[in-house]
């Protein structure tokens, strides 16, 4: 049995079946921070399946954030507007709860928050993903910590594969078994998540159990992709000769996690999802993630359930225009580029003839943008036609006045959250950002969490999409579908 400080003397307390834990209350919402919901990856639990939390005599003292899984911070431009937060310890497979006060026995609806970050990046620590605003309209929230990089997603002999997204599956089992002790409903429960964290929560709607653990699903501009394991595991090999030892469990489990870091930071240097070279991705894996979650979804996985699904605009400026990439960037890499991906050259000149005044960069931009996330979005919502649950469909197209960035990947989370004053999203929006647009972007992810519908018209053969703006926000039937038309050729 673990034991732990009684910690502060007052405070709300909640039974979990390991252990009663402590929050503190402000403001008519009560948070819990760093609860277990799995035991510490360590030791023989290292590169394997998460384990169950330990019980814990006494109370557990929730009132402080938990460890984050081991992380780089992000290198170059892009860390002046993507922070990085990290607090050290084992226990790092922990959640966050923020949660209504309890005034009586009713179950409010439930939202489970996956962090983005490139599978090797992010946390549940950081301001912007407070979630007090989703405690404020109603909402049980809860934030969690899996593993990531080499702890999470390499590719070893001796070790299963995508442990990080086994932990997320650990996490919402854990949520099936304690949420009412929050006031949370385990019968409503949303899981939604950005970049990294939407194409996880691709994998999860994917995957055959999804049914029994949440009821809705919403993916901010998350690929839709998995890679067979040769491929995921091309950066794990890399860390493997930086250190001179074979891409098995024993070899890396005889390093610390920060030597890990180290070689993954030395074989990543100069990588960008956007630009290519070693990176994280989930492994084609006969147990979790069996086909490619585009695949699987097309093919009728998942259809039950509803689903909120968007993009930015313009997703690609956040890797080419911190770095100065965008002013960098030729005719010649564009030709490359685009053979690379398969767009065709009436593509390209058509993307030119709709942008007459962009420099190759931001053509190579929003080529990007559509190709890896925009088409394979449209192509889902256009299969889930046939299923019983509706798919809704946003894009968030307001424009950052910070450093040009515009309607670039992430913009929108100061806005989901409604937090702008939060200085991950002051990072990104600036201080002018329009309150106006977060209560409403944020009022529809309420929506669509407590009844399935977040206000507007499901995905249908007009193609509908609520384009989040800042002026009236309006729905827009096919927008740009000579772009999208022209990448599917």
């Amino acid at each position: 049995m673990l034991k732990h400080d009684a910690g502060p003397a007052v405070g709300p307390i909640a039974s979990t079946s390991c252990g009663k834990v402590r929050g503190v209350a402000r403001d008519g919402v009560e948070h819990y921070l760093g609860i277990p919901y799995a035991a510490a990856p360590v030791g023989h639990l290292r590169f394997a399946r998460p384990a169950p939390a330990p019980a814990w005599d006494g109370v557990l003292d929730a009132t402080e954030l938990g460890p984050t899984a081991p992380q780089n911070p992000y290198a170059g431009a892009i860390a002046r507007v993507l922070p990085t937060v990290i607090v050290s310890g084992d226990k790092f497979l922990n959640l966050n709860i923020v949660a209504p006060a309890r005034q009586d026995q009713q179950l409010r609806p439930v939202m489970v928050w996956f962090h983005g970050g490139s599978l090797q990046h992010g946390s549940n620590s950081l301001a912007g993903y407070r979630g007090g605003s989703f405690a404020r309209d109603g909402i049980v929230y809860v934030a969690v910590n899996y593993r990531l990089g080499a702890e999470g997603f390499s590719v070893l002999a001796g070790a299963p594969l995508n442990l990080g997204l086994a932990d997320q599956l650990a996490a919402l089992h854990w949520v099936q078994r304690e949420i009412t002790a929050f006031g949370g409903d385990p019968g409503r429960v949303t899981v939604f998540g950005q970049s990294a964290g939407g194409n996880t929560v691709a994998a999860l709607l994917a995957h055959p159990n999804a049914e029994l653990l949440f009821s809705r699903a919403i993916i901010q501009s998350g690929p839709l992709t998995a890679d067979p394991a040769d491929k995921a595991g091309r950066i794990t090999k890399k860390i493997a000769r930086d250190l001179k030892i074979p891409a098995t469990r024993e070899a890396f489990a005889a390093h610390t996690p920060a030597e890990l870091l180290a070689a993954q930071e030395r074989v990543t240097a100069g990588s960008t999802p956007l630009t290519g070279g070693p990176s994280y991705a989930l492994a084609l894996d006969d147990s979790l993630v069996p086909a490619g979650p585009a695949e699987a979804l097309a093919s009728g996985a998942g259809s039950g359930i509803p689903l909120l699904i968007g993009t930015t605009t313009d997703e690609a400026r956040l890797w080419l225009v911190p770095s100065g990439l965008v002013m960098k960037l030729k005719s010649l890499h564009l030709a490359v580029a685009r053979r690379k991906v398969g767009i065709t050259a009436a593509a390209v000149k058509l993307f030119k003839r709709n942008r007459p005044y962009s420099v190759t960069g931001e053509i190579l931009g929003a080529l990007a943008t559509d190709k890896l996330l925009r088409v394979p979005m449209n192509q889902l919502a256009d299969a889930r036609l046939s299923g019983p649950a509706p798919t809704y469909v946003y894009e968030f197209a307001w424009e950052s006045p910070v450093g040009h960035l515009r309607a670039a990947h992430a913009v929108e989370l100061g806005f989901v959250f409604d937090d702008l004053a939060s200085p991950d999203s002051l990072g990104l929006a600036g201080s002018t950002a329009p309150q106006e647009l977060a209560a409403q972007m944020h009022r529809a992810w309420v929506d669509f969490a407590t009844s399935g519908s977040p206000g507007w018209e499901a995905w249908n053969a007009l193609r509908p999409v609520k384009t989040f703006d800042g002026g009236t926000n309006p729905v827009v039937h096919a927008p740009r579908d000579d772009e999208r038309a022209a990448l599917t050729t």
